[in-house]
């Protein structure tokens, strides 16, 4: 299985969301393969959670996937959230070691 089937059925199984979209993005880095990775996050259990503790919980939630992997871009957010933004915004270039 794949880093990526691995990252979306953890975080599936343990935050249930209503929406959840995992995409690869170590193209974008000098890295390697299977090294960074962007989440978007829709879940219930984000409501009455700041930012950083919805971090918290999607990082509890990888517990030791986070070893294997460079960086995990989160963007987490409540259903009704998610209704008004209806988007993750767009990740940046790699600021080192951009291919």
């Amino acid at each position: 299985m794949s880093k990526q089937a691995t990252i979306e059925t953890t975080l599936q199984v343990t935050l249930q969301p209503a929406y959840l979209q995992v995409l690869d993005e170590s193209h974008m880095h000098s890295r390697g393969q299977e090294t960074h990775y962007k989440a978007v996050i829709v879940s219930d259990q984000f409501a009455g959670l700041n930012p950083v503790k919805r971090h918290q919980k999607a990082y509890a939630a990888m517990g030791d996937l986070m070893q294997q992997i460079h960086a995990l871009a989160l963007h987490t957010y409540t259903p009704e959230e998610w209704a008004e933004q209806g988007a993750a915004p767009a990740s940046p270039v790699c600021a080192g070691g951009h291919k």
